[in-house]
Parts: C-alpha cells; sequence; structure tokens
C-alpha cells in the first residue's frame, strides 16, 4: 500500500471485461452468480488504477445504484496528435485516464503518489497543454475531489454539463444510494490495499 492511499497501479492488465464474463459464466450453479453476471455490464477495460476505476464508476453507475448515469467512460484511452498539429504538441499522442471522446473531455486523476515529482509535474502538465491544443477539455481530479461528496457532486455536474447529459437523479434516496457506494468502493479500495 502506499503511504497517501492505494495507489498501485499496473502497465499490463491482469485480466479483460470479457474474461471475467467468460469466468462468471462457466460458472454454473456456484453461490452468488447471478448476482455476480448482472454485475459484469459494469465492467471496464483499460483502468490503470483502483482510483481511476473508482472515480468512473462513480461517474457512470445508474442512479439506482449510487451512481452519476454518466455515459461511459473509455479508459487510458489514446488520442492522437495529427502531424497538422504536431507543431502544438510536444508528443505524437496522450493517454487520457478517462475519456469521453464525442465531447472532447478529458478526466486526469493525479494521485499524491505518482504525481508528486517534479519531472512528472511537468510531464502531467506538457500532456494537459498538448490536449488542450487538440481541442480537449481537461478537468484534474485529485484524491480530495473524490474522497469528499460535495466536491465530487461538482464534478459530476461539471461532466455532465461538459458532456450534454443531464442528471435526472431524487434527492434524497440518490444521496443515501450514493454514499452507501461511495463507503462501499472506498472501503474495499482501502482493505485491498492494506491485504
Amino acid at each position: 500500500m502506499a503511504e497517501n492511499g492505494p495507489a498501485i497501479s499496473r502497465e499490463a492488465p491482469l485480466t479483460t471485461a470479457a474474461k471475467l464474463r467468460a469466468f462468471v459464466e462457466a460458472a454454473a450453479g456456484a453461490p452468488g452468480r447471478a448476482t455476480a453476471l448482472r454485475a459484469t455490464r459494469y465492467l471496464l477495460d483499460g483502468s490503470a488504477s483502483a482510483m481511476e476505476t473508482l472515480l468512473a464508476l462513480l461517474l457512470y453507475l445508474p442512479n439506482n445504484l449510487g451512481g452519476y448515469g454518466l455515459k461511459k467512460p473509455k479508459l487510458n484511452y489514446r488520442v492522437d496528435a495529427p502531424a497538422s498539429l504536431r507543431e502544438l504538441a510536444d508528443r505524437s499522442y496522450c493517454l487520457c485516464d478517462l475519456c469521453w471522446p464525442e465531447a472532447n473531455l478529458a478526466v486526469e486523476y493525479d494521485s499524491r503518489l505518482h504525481h508528486s515529482e517534479p519531472g512528472r509535474q511537468s510531464s502531467d502538465a506538457r500532456r494537459r497543454s498538448t490536449l488542450i491544443a487538440l481541442g480537449f477539455t481537461v478537468i484534474t481530479v485529485f484524491p480530495g475531489h473524490i474522497t469528499d461528496s460535495g466536491t465530487f457532486n461538482r464534478l459530476a455536474r461539471q461532466v455532465a454539463k461538459l458532456t450534454g447529459k443531464r442528471l435526472r437523479y431524487h434527492d434524497p434516496e440518490f444521496t443515501r444510494k450514493h454514499l452507501e457506494l461511495r463507503e462501499q468502493l472506498l472501503e474495499n479500495l482501502w482493505e485491498g490495499a492494506r491485504a
């Protein structure tokens, strides 16, 4: 576990949504299979960290599960810089933590562990500048944006506005479910990091 929280990331994926779905489908008769099968519809490919996954789940899971019901983002989505704009970019492509390409929106999660060194901060800033030059809006998210429910609500509203999605949740039921989801995801994340 990282000193500042669970910020473990991997280069190659441990598995894929399709492999997990196939595993659950093949587990006929296993206790909990029906629930697990329903959950597979919310699996995401491409996450580079547990916090990216948590951020995406909170934003796109349906309201009845405590999410904001936004369109599913693409994780670690590659945005190529066309040759005509290469003079504006210091790289030929960028990877976006969470991306809604049709809205030209990138959400970048910056952990304290992996993004605090000066060299990394400089690289992150150049990547953001490249994305902006390519016409993207870039929102930077820090751990506090996720752990503070009021700040996260504002983030969700920003993403909704920029993706053209109207938020359709009803309080107080949504708030109760959202807080339960946040607690469960964060608790599972911290427990997994301690293991």
